[in-house]
């Protein structure tokens, strides 16, 4: 659910310790084994279904959709319409029709499920399906007409759903925003109707998650700039409040798409258990750790919330919180619903059906809630697949998070190789009986360091190495 994005900006005539970045970013995608260029079949087969595509009959161009995505993205998964419906609200939300494109047991369908999902690198992406379909046929790219998957939800006034229809049919992006654009415009009052039912719907559903007892983690973007004299600087980008705002339509059709399937006895749910209570003692530490004050009896989820997105070290924090979300997993079924269909986080059951170029289970997820929403069969081919799908994800996310960290590890080996030989003032956030934890107190780096300390002990550590072509920090008590 939560996962780093690191935005990696070398200075106009690269150090060499830049170099050795991208040289380590090189070596981790094919350390984790990183899939590389398409092969030639899975491109051509890509080509004759851009051309050749199963498309839906019904209309819906008439409909102003509108997308918010970062400005460089091209692989557009979703589509917005959002109107007064009485005193509630009408959300449509049109999501790239990727089966349409994609032939069962294909070539493309066959390199997909190899790959699992679009792997983020700082300096490239890896991406899921061949750019013809990703950044082409199947993209909600504005002023083209576009297959999707239609999801037709209607919100009470407070801003509860009330009902969900899905179908097929063909949309078209009236303009794109990025996330700068939407907040800009609602700021200064310049935002078209459906940017100012979106930050209201937004509002309402954050204080229902609020209600349920759910725990958002928005990660911010890790920068990792240059800074001309050899050295780097790691920061986090704040968040926007209509990132918040976006995400929760998205939250909100997972929910829907999870009705669906618990109510069709079949699909694949996104679940996840409660978060280990050692890891929130550690989440404790590190709050303290960063001076950020956690009242006793507030649970991480408010807690959560009350973080400074425009605040480095509460930034920081955010980054450290993802040990609460471990756990996630896919849950698929069919003719009876799973004993525990609740993903924690969400504090509801919970499906992923809004990225399906960019992860493969959504292809699978939204055929199936098609079909129930229809009274139709789901399809053979997503009945068969359902159960090999925890699988692949499985192994993608490993593939993902082993890649994350690692490109993690050799940013901030870079950040400390000025610092090779001098000390840092930290704190220990955890001790496990093999060393200790210990968070930086000035520098976005969390790092294990050799000597003995209690959690929650102030320190000084001595940097003693900093290897960027490993990705490897040498750290000691001082």
């Amino acid at each position: 659910m939560a996962q780093r994005h690191i935005v990696f900006r070398p200075a106009t005539e690269p150090s060499d310790t830049s170099q050795a970045l991208l040289d380590r970013f090189e070596a981790v995608r094919r350390e984790f084994e990183v899939p590389d260029a398409f092969p030639p079949e899975v491109i051509a087969e890509a080509q004759r279904a851009a051309a050749e595509a199963d498309l839906p009959q019904r209309d819906e161009t008439a409909v102003p959709f509108i997308t918010i995505d970062p400005p460089t993205s091209k692989d557009l998964d979703q589509a917005m319409s959002i109107d007064r419906d009485g005193a509630g609200y009408r959300v449509r939300y049109a999501i790239a029709d990727v089966p349409a494109f994609v032939r069962a047991g294909g070539a493309v369908d066959a390199e997909a499920r190899r790959r699992g999902q679009t792997v983020y690198c700082p300096d490239e992406r890896v991406q899921l399906h061949p750019s013809e379909l990703s950044e082409g046929a199947a993209s909600l790219l504005p002023d083209q007409v576009r297959p999707a998957f239609v999801w037709d939800m209607r919100l009470a006034a407070n801003g509860e759903g009330t009902a969900v229809e899905v179908y097929r049919a063909m949309v078209r992006s009236v303009r794109r925003y990025d996330y700068e654009q939407v907040q800009r415009a609602v700021d200064d009052g310049s935002a078209d109707e459906c940017l100012v039912l979106l930050k209201e719907v937004g509002e309402k559903r954050v204080l229902l998650e609020r209600e349920r007892g759910g725990a958002t983690l928005p990660m911010p973007e890790q920068e990792v700039e240059e800074d001309g004299q050899g050295g780097f600087r790691i920061s986090f980008r704040p968040l926007l409040a209509s990132e918040d705002w976006n995400a929760q339509i998205s939250l909100l059709t997972g929910m829907g798409a999870a009705d669906l399937m618990l109510r069709g006895k079949v699909g694949i749910l996104r679940t996840m258990p409660p978060p280990d209570p050692r890891d929130l003692k550690r989440f404790r530490r590190q709050a303290a750790a960063t001076g950020v004050p956690w009242p006793d009896g507030l649970a991480y989820g408010e807690f959560l919330r009350t973080l400074d997105h425009a605040n480095p070290r509460h930034l920081a924090l955010i980054h450290e919180a993802t040990t609460l979300f471990r756990g996630a997993g896919y849950t698929p079924f069919e003719g009876a619903v799973p004993d525990q269909p609740i993903h924690a986080a969400v504090a509801n059951p919970y499906a992923h059906v809004t990225a399906p170029l960019r992860r493969l289970v959504d292809r699978f997820g939204l055929v199936v809630c098609e079909a129930l929403s229809a009274g139709t069969e789901v399809p053979a081919w997503v009945r068969e697949a359902l159960p090999s799908l925890p699988e692949i994800m499985a192994a993608s996310d490993r593939r993902t998070n082993g890649v994350e960290r690692a490109c993690t590890d050799a940013v901030e080996a870079a950040e400390l190789v000025p610092y090779v030989g001098d000390t840092l003032s930290a704190v220990v956030v955890d001790e496990n009986g093999k060393g200790i934890v210990v968070q930086l107190i000035d520098l976005a780096v969390v790092a294990k360091a050799s000597g003995t300390a209690q959690p929650g002990d102030s320190v000084t550590v001595r940097v003693d190495a900093a290897d960027v072509s490993t990705g490897t920090i040498t750290l000691s008590v001082a």
